[in-house]
Order: C-alpha cells, then sequence, then structure tokens
C-alpha cells in the first residue's frame, strides 16, 4: 500500500497531475519548495518536509530533506520489528514513495557561457540521496525518477492498489542508474574545470548476448547507446530471420554509414562484405541502384550485407532470386516484398530503420585497445579543396563521379583506392575496389584495375554489346575516376592506372614526392584533383 509520498522535483512536467492521481486514492503528500506551491496552487492538499522533520529548509534551499525522519522512513526495514520499533520511538513515519529529479546539471554545464559557480549550485545533493534511498529500499518503497513514469504507476495503483514487485525493482535500476549518470556528468565537469583533466565516461545498457563473437569461439555481446538520436542499428527492428553476430553488426554499420554518405536525393545501394562495400551504387529506382551495385563484386557479394536508403520492394527482392545476403538493411519493406524475403530464406535478417533517411545523431567514434580507449571525430566531409594540378585541367563535369568516388574510398579500409563509373548519366557504381592493401600499388595494379576489367566482361557478355570487348573496356575505364584515401608516395600508382587507360583521378596529395607524381601524370595525360582530405579507415 503507497499510504505516503514525498514529492520534490526539479523538472515539474505532469507533477500536478501525478499528486491528484495520488490524492485521489487517499495518498498523503508530502512536498519542497517550488514543488509544493505549484501542488497548491493545483487545490492539492500538502504536507511541507518541514512540518515532518521539524527544521526549516536551510542554507537557501541547500537543506531541507537530509533529516533522519525523512531517511528513516524511507530506509526502514519494514519486515524488521526492531527498526520498526525504532521508528515508533523516533515519531518517524513511513514514506512509501518518491518521485524525485535533479537539478539540471549536464544541461547546464552544456552552455558555453556557463559560470562555474552557477555550474556548482546545479549539483544536486538532496536528490540525489532520497533516489538511492529509495531505491535502496525498493522492496517497500516505490521511486520515480522520470515524469515518463507516472502514467503507469498510477494505472497500477488504480488497478491493483499496489505497485508490483516488478514495477518496483525496475524503477529502482532506473533510479541508480539515473545517479551514476548525474556523478558521471559532475565528475567529467569538475575533473576538467578543476584538474584539468579529460575524463571520459560512457553508458551502454540492454546488454544482449549475440550468437558468437569475430569468429565461433568468441563470446560477444551489443549493448545499446540510450541516447543515440538518428540512424543506429540499435534502434534496428528485426522482422525476420536468425539472430545478428558481431560480424553482422560491425558491417551492418559499415552499410549504413557508407549509405549514408550519398544523401537521399537518389536510391542508393551498398553492399558489404567483410566490412568493407563491395558494390555501391545510387540509381533511378532501387532496383536498377542495387543492380549497379551487385556488378561491382558478384562474387563477393555472396553472403554479403545490403543497405538501402529506400524502402525495399518486390522489383528489387525478385532480383535477389537464387543470390545469398545475409541481411538486409531498409527503412521499411513493402509488404508483398517482406512476404516475398520471409519465403526466401527462414536465416535472412531483415531490419527495418525507420530513422535511416535522418542525419547521425553523433559527433564521436570510440575504439576499444587493450588497457584503453580512442576518441576520435567522426570523419565528415571528403575534400577540403578541389585543386587542378595537372596540365590537363580536371573537367567540371566530372566533380559528381568524383565525390561519389570519394564517399566511397572514405568507407573502403586503407589502403584504399575505388574506381567508379557513370553506368547512366547522372548515376555511378563502384566499378572496382582495392582495400585492405599495405601498398597503395597493390590496390591498383593488382585489385582494382584487374577486377575492374572482370567485371566489365560480365557486364559486357550480358548486355550483348556490338563493339569489341577490348574497345569496350578502353572507353569505360578512359571516363571512370580513380580515388585513393591517402596521397601518393610515389609515381609508381600514376603509371599503373595510366597503363589501364585512367585519364582521372582523386587524392589527397601532401606527399613530399608531389612533384614527381604530378609530373609523371603531365607526362601521361592524366587530369588529377587534389583534396587536402585524407580518409584513412582502420
Amino acid at each position: 500500500m503507497v499510504k505516503r509520498a514525498l514529492l520534490s522535483v526539479s523538472n515539474k512536467t505532469g507533477i500536478a497531475e501525478f499528486a491528484r492521481g495520488l490524492e485521489s486514492l487517499g495518498v498523503k503528500i508530502i512536498s519542497t519548495g517550488g514543488t509544493a506551491k505549484i501542488l497548491r496552487d493545483a487545490g492539492i492538499e500538502v504536507t511541507d518536509v518541514s512540518e515532518v522533520t521539524g527544521c526549516p529548509e536551510m542554507m537557501g534551499g541547500r537543506v531541507k530533506t537530509l533529516h533522519p525522519r525523512i531517511h528513516g522512513g524511507l530506509l526502514c526495514l519494514r519486515e524488521s520489528e526492531e527498526q520498526m520499533e525504532e521508528a515508533a520511538k523516533e515519531e518517524i513515519s513511513l514514506i512509501d514513495m518518491v518521485a524525485v529529479n535533479l537539478y539540471p546539471f549536464e544541461v547546464t554545464v552544456s552552455r558555453k557561457d556557463v559560470e562555474f559557480e552557477e555550474a556548482i549550485e546545479n549539483i544536486d545533493i538532496g536528490g540525489p540521496t532520497l533516489l538511492r534511498s529509495a531505491a535502496k529500499n525498493y522492496r517497500s518503497v516505490t521511486v520515480l525518477s522520470d515524469p515518463s513514469d507516472y502514467g503507469h504507476v498510477l494505472k497500477e495503483l488504480r488497478s491493483s492498489g499496489i505497485i508490483s514487485d516488478s514495477t518496483r525493482a525496475t524503477l529502482a535500476v532506473k533510479a541508480f542508474r539515473h545517479t551514476a549518470d548525474y556523478d558521471a556528468a559532475i565528475d567529467t565537469y569538475l575533473s576538467k574545470t578543476l584538474l584539468g583533466e579529460e575524463v571520459l565516461r560512457l553508458k551502454f545498457t540492454d546488454g544482449m548476448k549475440l550468437r558468437y563473437g569475430e569468429n565461433w569461439h568468441q563470446k560477444a555481446y551489443f549493448y545499446k547507446d540510450p541516447k543515440i538520436e538518428g540512424p543506429s542499428l540499435a534502434k534496428a527492428a528485426q522482422l525476420h530471420g536468425k539472430e545478428l553476430s558481431y560480424n553482422n553488426y560491425v558491417d551492418a554499420d559499415n552499410a549504413l554509414q557508407t549509405v549514408k554518405e550519398l544523401g537521399n536525393a537518389f536510391p542508393a545501394v551498398a553492399i558489404v562484405k567483410h566490412n568493407n562495400p563491395c558494390g555501391l551504387a545510387t540509381g533511378s529506382t532501387l532496383l536498377q541502384a542495387l543492380q549497379a551495385a551487385w556488378d561491382g563484386d558478384p562474387i563477393s557479394a555472396y553472403g554479403s550485407i545490403i543497405c538501402t536508403n529506400e524502402i525495399f520492394d518486390l522489383e528489387a527482392a525478385t532480383f535477389l532470386n537464387g543470390k545469398f545476403v545475409e541481411i538486409i538493411l531498409a527503412p521499411d519493406f513493402k509488404p508483398d516484398a517482406l512476404e516475398y524475403l520471409k519465403n526466401k530464406s527462414e536465416n535472412l535478417r531483415l531490419l527495418k530503420l525507420p530513422e535511416l533517411r535522418e542525419i547521425f545523431g553523433t559527433e564521436y567514434t570510440y575504439k576499444y585497445i587493450i588497457g584503453g580507449m580512442l576518441k576520435q571525430s567522426r570523419d565528415i566531409g571528403i575534400y577540403e579543396k578541389w585543386e587542378s594540378v595537372t596540365d590537363a585541367p580536371y573537367p567540371e563535369d566530372k566533380r559528381s563521379i568524383s565525390e561519389f568516388c570519394l564517399k566511397a574510398c572514405k568507407a573502403t579500409k586503407s589502403n584504399a583506392v575505388i574506381l567508379a563509373h557513370e553506368y547512366e548519366s547522372g548515376f555511378f557504381m563502384v566499378l572496382a575496389m582495392g582495400a585492405g592493401q599495405p601498398n597503395r600499388v597493390d590496390s591498383i595494379r593488382k585489385l582494382a584495375a584487374t577486377k575492374a576489367i572482370e567485371n566489365l566482361r560480365t557486364i559486357y557478355k550480358r548486355e550483348h554489346l556490338d563493339v569489341s570487348f577490348e574497345d569496350y573496356c578502353q572507353k569505360v575505364m578512359s571516363e571512370c575516376v580513380m580515388a585513393s584515401d591517402a596521397f601518393f608516395p610515389f609515381d609508381d600508382s600514376i603509371i599503373y592506372a595510366a597503363e589501364n587507360n585512367i585519364r582521372y583521378i582523386v587524392s589527397p596529395g601532401g606527399s613530399i614526392r608531389d612533384g614527381e607524381v604530378i609530373a609523371t601524370a603531365n607526362r601521361l595525360g592524366v587530369a588529377m584533383i587534389f583534396t587536402g582530405m585524407r580518409h584513412f579507415l582502420h
């Protein structure tokens, strides 16, 4: 039974309605300061904390609830005869419910113009103590730290007259998390302000055991960031298929970030395998983009993860007939496409992410290494400058495909080289890529160039073109753009590109041998842009 409740909140949202609901159930209400005034103004009968403690609020309101008659009423073990007798002897009345939220410390210190003294005054002392006392004795006391919980707590009281054990336990954990986050924010701010130390405290919840880690013998878990905004796998709803593994999350995150680089102007598809986009394309329709992305590496697309910025439709679903993929991540699925894909395989994971077309809600990325955590700002943007550095001018009509190429390059593991092809006017595809090589030359001559020719041969056979394959291949390669994620340390990369009839290259520049690289490009008739922005991805 809830007979007495203490309400003392900084965020007054819904408090009057909640108190009125409690009053109608016969609950006596204790309150403080501004909260008590609001409740009285709403016509609710309130007992001041000072009446309970026998002491006035002191020190400008800093001291009001820190008293045995408050915390004794919360912490007293109802099942302990000795403690109940002690409470009666000291005239301590039991308190069965606490609704408290804290001074807005995080909001206050997030302001650029905040004064230190203002920050200090927004450190709540009594509030966290009330929450912790109530939460510690959760078997007998209901603790509310979030206004969003008022409604269902009232609903339980009205329906059964009590708060269930499971609800009290859930609310207690929530209260302890709330005070832990609050203390962490204070630590972070004061460590930097008073000690000049950077402190990083991260919070992840809802830990979920995965099928396995990177390998079958490894255990793995996925934890959600409860404050994340915008699109993320933490918000994706799985509509079908077996549970995800560690690698599925890593690859799906790469696919999501890659598709997001291409914006929402046109349908876009990323196909990721082993944390690299082996296929990436835009199109006038989802089917066209999916076909073009698949053409980027039909072999590697086997067992891949597909992400698109479009609602997945039946035409795209039927294209995948006979093709094995692990995951499809999309804003949504058309009903007929969903039914078709469910029938395609019981193991195919279908992930719905309605926020997929929204902007990311985080500025930083984190990576744990043994003994430490790395934090860095997200790699946002694709170039700082657009400088044509060769005698052959870089055509302005190559700007769009070059930007597409750079976006693909920044999503590919270093050393990365991407060949992009405008397969239809205004629509682009990754024709081939070289990824993860310690030697940038190998990314070009052994991987990207070779793979491009293989992919073009497949397309050539399918299209039944009238020209010879050699002529077709030379023409396509001559109009492709090659992007490198970092500068060329030597001119050999330019030589191998030119040998494959590649005439347009985009690179950050910045090597001590830039002069040699540019001279070789001039000698071979290659047009080159320096962007001033490197895109290593490890």
